[in-house]
C-alpha cells in the first residue's frame, strides 16, 4: 500500500501555519512552554497534558493524531470497485503523484482525472480493456498533476475538463455542481477549495460504491496545505463536499493511499472530532 502522504509534524505543521501561530504564540495559546511544543513536534509523546493542550490550541483531534504518531493507523483495503483504476508514479525526486481512471463496466467508456507525470498506465489500462476514454478531469492545475496532459489529449482526443478558476488552454471550464455523463457514470463537480483556487473534487456515481477523487484538498489523516487565509474555508469546503458523502465512499487523493470518507471522519485529526458532533 501507499504510505500516508503525511506524519505528525506533517499535521502539526500544516494546522499551526493555517492559524496563522508561530510556535511561541502556539505555546503561549496552549498554555504550555515552547520545550513543550518543540518536543510534541519532534515525536515525543510522553506528556499527555501538553499534548492535550497543544491539540485543542490547534483544533486537531489528539487521538486520532497520537495514532498517527505512533504509527498505529493506515486505511489498509477499502474495498474500491472493480472499475477503478489507481495510479501512483514517482514526480520529481522522492515525491509521488496519484491518478485515476474509472470506468463503465457495460458500456466500456471511461473518465480519467489528473495525469501524474506520466499517463503510460492510464493508455495500457484503456487498451487492454478496450476502452473509449470519454473525458479528462483535472482536480487542480498544479504541474505534479497534469505534467502529462499533453500527451494524453494527443493519444485519446478526450476534452479536458477544468475549474473556471484555474483556466487552461484548451480545456473547457466548469463551474460548482456541473453533472456529467459517461456511461452509465454520472460525474459532479464540487468547489473543494483552498490548497489551489480551483480544487474541484469529483463525485462519481454509477459505482459500487462511490467514488470522490479529491485531488490534493484531503488526504487519508491529513489534507493539503493551505494558505492562512484559505484554512477555514478550505476545512468547511471538505466538511461540506467531501465528509457529508455516504461512509463507504471511496475517498481517491492526489498523494498517499485510499481512504474512505468514514474512516475520515473517525481517524483525520482536522476534522474527526467535529464530524462526531451531532
Amino acid at each position: 500500500m501507499i504510505p500516508l502522504e503525511d506524519q505528525l509534524t506533517d499535521v502539526l505543521g500544516k494546522a499551526r501555519r493555517g492559524l496563522r501561530l508561530s510556535e511561541s504564540q502556539l505555546a503561549q495559546q496552549a498554555g504550555v512552554g515552547l520545550e513543550a511544543v518543540e518536543a510534541f513536534q519532534s515525536g515525543k509523546l510522553d506528556d499527555a497534558d501538553s499534548i492535550a493542550r497543544i491539540t485543542r490550541a490547534l483544533d486537531l483531534y489528539a487521538p486520532a493524531l497520537l495514532d498517527l504518531a505512533r504509527g498505529e493507523w493506515t486505511p489498509g483495503d477499502v474495498g474500491a470497485p472493480p472499475t477503478l483504476a489507481a495510479y501512483n508514479v514517482p514526480f520529481g525526486g522522492d515525491m509521488t503523484v496519484n491518478f485515476y481512471l474509472v470506468w463503465d463496466q457495460d458500456g466500456g467508456r471511461a473518465a480519467a482525472f489528473d495525469t501524474g507525470g506520466d499517463c503510460q498506465k492510464i493508455l495500457q489500462t484503456l487498451r487492454e480493456k478496450r476502452l473509449k476514454l470519454d473525458a479528462i478531469f483535472l482536480t487542480h492545475t498544479h504541474e505534479d498533476h497534469v505534467a502529462d496532459l499533453d500527451r494524453l489529449k494527443a493519444e485519446t482526443d478526450a476534452p479536458v475538463y477544468v475549474s473556471e478558476l484555474e483556466p487552461l488552454d484548451d480545456a473547457t471550464l466548469i463551474e460548482d455542481g456541473e453533472r456529467f455523463m459517461v456511461g452509465g457514470l454520472t460525474i459532479t463537480a464540487r468547489l473543494t477549495p483552498g490548497h489551489s483556487p480551483g480544487g474541484t473534487t469529483y463525485v462519481v456515481s454509477g459505482v459500487t460504491p462511490g467514488v470522490a477523487v479529491v485531488g490534493d484538498a484531503l488526504f487519508a489523516a491529513s489534507m493539503g496545505g493551505v494558505p492562512p487565509e484559505k484554512y477555514a474555508g478550505a476545512l468547511a469546503a471538505n466538511r461540506e463536499h467531501i465528509l457529508s458523502l455516504p461512509e463507504d465512499t471511496v475517498i481517491c487523493p492526489g498523494h498517499g493511499p485510499l481512504t474512505t470518507v468514514g474512516l475520515e471522519r473517525k481517524h483525520n485529526p482536522f476534522y474527526a472530532a467535529g464530524m462526531a458532533k451531532p
